[in-house]
């Protein structure tokens, strides 16, 4: 199947590991051009490499108001066009309600949140016609994930949003799409198996309730985000894609 991905340039944030490069990953191997952002430019840089020259990697912090506005040159400057943006960002840092302190919270909405509206407003403002939005959320979209309070509070504001721009932007062509991973094999979900006393347990007990029994791969979730980023998507719009293995069960 032909995805329509040839020599389109996308920016994927936070894509020097996880699932922001997965994706970025499949991108590049039916044919797109990316720009892979990371906060650490020698890590950015590296990442790019190992995708090839129809990647460039670019050290910012999504939480920064002039992130937008140069991802946006950095794709036109180096690849002649700007397509698409999928705003991925590392998770917020865990913990119940009793454990986040305000300057958790505030970064916390500076990175998850904020920085990924501007990024989307940005975005809206320079893509026409086929040109596409993407949000890599949580399953906490849907069902709050015990441990993960700030997470919780706002990966489902920031759905909202999409929704929302989804709706504003559908008559000029431009779509919004969500994506939610949940056991994904990540060092972020390792961490967080990790932080219980006996992490093999952990892992097995979250499989046992995955009617798949397993956790996915980094890739299987970047072959999902890189079709719904492609135009083989082009009627799905304001639509939240899970990709858990069938955990979550209502409909």
């Amino acid at each position: 199947m032909d995805l329509g991905l040839k020599d389109r340039v996308y920016v994927v944030t936070g894509a020097t590991r996880g699932l922001g490069n997965a994706t970025a990953r499949e991108l590049v191997a039916d044919g797109a051009k990316v720009v892979v952002t990371g906060r650490d430019e020698k890590r950015a840089a590296e990442a790019a490499a190992e995708l090839g020259p129809n990647a460039v990697g670019v050290a910012v912090d999504n939480a920064d108001p002039d992130a937008p506005a140069r991802l946006i040159a950095v794709a036109r400057d180096h690849f002649g066009g700007f397509d698409g943006i999928l705003v991925s960002v590392g998770g917020p840092p865990a913990g119940f309600v009793a454990d986040n302190t305000d300057e958790q919270w505030r970064n916390a909405f500076e990175s998850v949140f904020l920085g990924a509206v501007r990024l989307a407003r940005a975005a809206a403002a320079e893509l026409t016609d086929g040109g596409v939005i993407g949000f890599v959320l949580s399953a906490s979209v849907y069902e709050p994930i015990p441990g993960l309070t700030i997470s919780n509070g706002l990966r489902p504001g920031l759905a909202g949003f999409a929704k929302s721009l989804a709706d504003e932007l559908g008559p000029r062509g431009i779509r919004v799409v969500g994506v939610l991973p949940s056991r994904i094999d990540t060092d972020r979900v390792r961490e967080l198996d990790g932080m219980s006393a006996d992490p093999a347990a952990t892992r097995a007990e979250h499989e046992s309730r995955i009617p798949l029994r397993r956790y996915g791969t980094a890739e299987e979730f970047g072959r999902v985000a890189a079709f719904l980023m492609s135009p083989g998507a082009s009627y799905l719009t304001g639509i939240m894609v899970p990709v858990d293995g069938g955990m979550r069960h209502g409909f």
